[in-house]
């Protein structure tokens, strides 16, 4: 399974994006998400969904983010809104069926 994400980019502070992650393949995927990594920082989590539309949120962007997922389609969404500058890093998809699984990364740079 391949995880292809896309959605990324400049962003103004205050402003939204909406990164799209889609799984390769025909395989039940119980956990989808996203984690991020800034430059200089360790990679944190964003969010998570499991199948069944569990929700589970990092501390920074409750309230602001919003993920879903299309099972159908083995596709994630993060609406990221009210963004701020210390949103910007490089976020990775993240999958776990059998075993986990990640994305190449996009980034997303938000500017003042």
């Amino acid at each position: 399974v391949q995880l292809q994400a896309s959605g990324g980019g400049l962003v103004q502070a205050g402003g939204s994006l909406r990164l799209s992650c889609a799984a390769s393949g025909s395989i039940t995927i119980f956990v989808m998400g996203w984690y991020r990594q800034a430059p200089g920082k360790q990679r944190e989590l964003v969010a998570l969904i499991t199948r069944g539309g569990r929700t589970n949120y990092g501390d920074s962007v409750k309230g602001r983010f919003t993920i879903s997922r299309d099972n159908a389609k083995n596709t994630v969404y993060l609406q990221m809104s009210s963004l701020k500058l210390e949103d910007t890093a490089v976020y990775y998809c993240y999958a776990n069926m059998e075993y986990e699984t990640w994305g190449q990364g996009t980034l997303v740079t938000v500017s003042s």
